[in-house]
């Protein structure tokens, strides 16, 4: 079993941990699952999104290739910007679903989930080997990531992170990333940000770090008033860098998790606010937020940055689990692979054609554009219970008869909304709006009503 860089932090944490996707993760903390979910809702929740896949696409030909093998409209992205996307077999069947940044013209960076990491990893690269310009890169093992989510989220952030300033990273090889809409970084280029000036109080001045659009990304240094550790912060894998550095003298291995963890500063060293980090506007949760990407033998410094910049800026702030992170993606609408999404599963059954542009050709796209014309067999619905019961994923799903109409791939407790609800694919005649379905729970019928989703609808998308 796979264990984080953040392992002996959720051990500090009193986290309890469960297998998930062959990682020993953190399920929940001793405040409890409900408990993380709505402070997330109100406030801020930090995640541990370690055991996520992380892989970069770049060279000659790179766009041309993505936008064969995902599913999304590419060739509007800008740099600087991320966009959802799905990956499909060739008969349709989803084989992941995925986030993917735009770095450059031909550089990408790409965030998997975690139980399809090496079978997305054999797919992207059979399809480049073809091209033979094209590397495909893991930077899963090089790359932490963690999920700063909630209405105060950015705010937060924006108390402990500094503007990327050129002069602190001039002896560091950077990639030609290209220009950047200015809306998004309030600068022409990434790497032209000002650097952050300190107000009379030695707080960030107002203004000093922007945070970007919804789905863009940016660089940013995370530190408490410049008070990081002296040393010299390059984000591995996603710029220059020894790629392949060891462990040196000075550095220790951190308890369970294989990573070097750095003691102090490396002689002659320039002091820097903090650990560079590539920051995306993105998350899983509905609500605001960013996704952070430092190095990963510094996630453990940037996490409790986070935690101790919250409780000195008076933002309530604390840790989240899988358990509140299901929850928390199941109200607004949010896809899980391996429960509402399959590679016996296409983007038409899941409700995700909105995922699809179909006026470009992709892998998958005659299957998909098939299965719409001729219409599913089933769909995917949302139910709430009107019966006291739990219902639970793999649970079997009847009419009124006990005749059995679908199952079940998603089933918890929404602490939002105050109900039992879950996900099932049942079929398409029985999955309108306001249709009576029954849940089979230890063999008796539970009555339920399929709802419009999402559940949740938070005020930013409003």
């Amino acid at each position: 079993m796979k264990r984080t860089v953040l392992y002996d932090t959720h051990l500090s944490l009193g986290a309890k941990f469960a297998p998930f996707a062959g990682w020993e993760m953190p399920i929940q903390y001793p405040a409890g699952p409900i408990e993380e979910h709505r402070l997330v809702r109100r406030s801020v929740g930090l995640f541990d999104t370690c055991h996520m896949g992380r892989i970069r696409m770049q060279g000659p030909g790179a766009f041309q290739l993505l936008d064969k093998l995902l599913t999304a409209r590419l060739k509007d992205l800008p740099v600087g910007f991320s966009r959802y996307s799905l990956i499909l077999r060739e008969d349709g069947g989803v084989l992941d679903d995925l986030f993917v940044y735009r770095l450059g013209e031909e550089d990408w960076f790409i965030v998997v989930n975690a139980s399809n990491v090496e079978k997305d990893l054999a797919w992207f690269q059979k399809w480049a080997s073809e091209e033979g310009s094209v590397q495909v890169e893991d930077l899963s093992s090089r790359l932490g990531m963690i999920a700063l989510q909630g209405p105060r989220a950015i705010e937060l952030l924006s108390r402990i992170a500094q503007a990327e300033n050129p002069s602190l990273i001039e002896n560091v090889s950077r990639p030609n990333i290209g220009p950047v809409r200015a809306r998004a970084f309030g600068s022409e280029d990434l790497f032209s940000a000002q650097s952050r000036e300190d107000g009379q109080d030695g707080k960030a001045a107002q203004g000093s770090w922007t945070p970007p659009e919804r789905f863009g990304w940016c660089w940013v240094w995370i530190g408490r008033d410049g008070g990081g550790r002296e040393r010299n912060s390059v984000n591995p894998g996603l710029e220059g860098g020894d790629k392949g550095r060891q462990p040196r003298e000075g550095m220790r291995e951190s308890t369970g998790t294989g990573r070097p963890a750095r003691e102090g500063p490396r002689e002659g060293a320039k002091a820097t606010p903090g650990v560079r980090c590539l920051v995306g506007r993105t998350g899983y949760t509905g609500e605001d937020g960013v996704e952070i990407f430092p190095p990963w033998e510094d996630t453990p410094a940037v996490w409790n940055t986070i935690l101790a910049g919250a409780k000195e800026e008076g933002i309530e702030a604390g840790p989240a689990g899988l358990a509140a992170r299901d929850s928390l993606r199941f109200e607004p609408g949010f896809a899980l692979y391996g429960h509402e999404l399959s590679e016996d599963v296409t983007p038409v059954e899941a409700s995700l054609l909105w995922a699809c542009d179909l006026e470009k050709s992709f892998v998958g796209r005659d299957a998909v554009e098939k299965r719409k014309t001729e219409g599913p067999k089933e769909k995917l619905a949302t139910f709430v219970m009107e019966e006291r019961a739990v219902p639970r994923a793999g649970y079997p799903v009847a009419d009124e008869t006990g005749r059995t109409v679908g199952r079940v791939v998603t089933g918890l407790y929404a602490p939002t909304v105050d109900a039992f609800a879950g996900n099932a694919f049942i079929l398409t005649d029985l999955a309108g709006i306001g249709k009576t379905i029954y849940i089979v729970v230890r063999g008796a019928l539970k009555k339920a009503r399929v709802v419009k989703r999402p559940l949740y609808k938070p005020a930013y998308r409003t």
